[in-house]
């Protein structure tokens, strides 16, 4: 039996650089532990999903094939690094759209949920903001925070892991960690 049912990712600061409003593949660089951690859940038959707020689409700081073509280098050198994706779910919407895509809400995960036939109580969620995992929270699943981008706040809810970067998340979880204490 697989360890989890998925393992959901953020984008921003947590597999790539978050470098705010990222539209040239150029500002692309993939954070260190990034491609392990998810060569790791891949290896474990996991499904690695990405579900990443884009406002700046819903801003107008850059459009959808800006993005998409930032999106297509970061996969792309994924793929390099054998560590490829099972899928990609965006919200565009700036915050004040108040839709039902943008993390913190469920909305993309139970998208996910469905379309992927994953249950989202037995996923590990990772993010580098509260925001990426609270769906997780929510649930009862397992979290953890990352450093490798948003400052990680000093108190964590209870559960929460905090991890230097996706690999030592991913390695943490799967051992069984259980929030209790730093990497």
């Amino acid at each position: 039996m697989k360890p989890f049912s998925a393992l959901f990712i953020d984008r921003d600061g947590t597999v790539i650089e978050d470098v705010g409003y990222p539209s040239d593949p150029q500002q692309v660089r993939l954070l260190p532990g990034a491609a392990e951690g998810l060569r790791a859940m891949r290896a474990r038959g996991v499904p690695v999903v990405m579900v990443t707020n884009q406002s700046g689409i819903g801003r107008g700081r850059f459009d959808r094939d800006a993005f998409d073509r930032v999106q297509a280098e970061m996969l792309a050198r994924l793929h390099d690094a054998g560590a490829d994706l099972d899928a990609v779910y965006v919200c565009p919407h700036a915050p004040e759209a108040a839709c039902e895509c943008r993390k913190p809400a469920a909305g993309l995960f139970e998208r996910a949920a469905r379309e992927l036939a994953i249950d989202l109580a037995r996923a590990l969620y990772v993010g580098d903001r509260l925001r990426d995992v609270a769906v997780g929270l929510e649930r009862g699943a397992r979290t953890a925070v990352v450093a490798t981008g948003a400052p990680v706040p000093e108190a964590l809810p209870p559960g929460v892991l905090r991890a230097r970067d996706l690999a030592d998340a991913v390695e943490r979880a799967l051992a069984g960690a259980t929030g209790e204490g730093d990497a």
